[in-house]
């Protein structure tokens, strides 16, 4: 698994690496990357944008909804304690 600082190729805001696991997203805008085929392992050729677009209760967190704008698979990836609230209501009342 591969927990690294990125640069989020929808907002470009530099993210660090998550404390706790595998960074999957950015938690200023909540976009993703199509990178991994299983967490953090980076294997995915797509590569392309995973757009957020929606929001499921999961457990005692969040999973938010992606869809791939480049081949259109959807993916879901847990909240992280970090994410910006704001987006995450924006998701959880599809204002988004």
């Amino acid at each position: 698994m591969k927990n690294e600082s990125f640069i989020c190729d929808h907002c470009h805001k530099l993210v660090e690496k998550s404390s706790y696991t595998a960074r999957d997203h950015c938690p200023y805008c909540l976009y993703s990357k199509h990178v991994d085929i299983n967490p953090g392992d980076r294997l995915n050729t797509c590569h392309g944008l995973l757009k957020p677009i929606g929001i499921e209760k999961f457990k005692n967190t969040f999973k938010i909804n992606y869809q791939c704008l480049k081949c259109g698979k959807k993916h879901k990836n847990i909240m992280h304690d970090d994410d910006n609230m704001e987006e995450i209501i924006k998701l959880s009342t599809s204002i988004y």
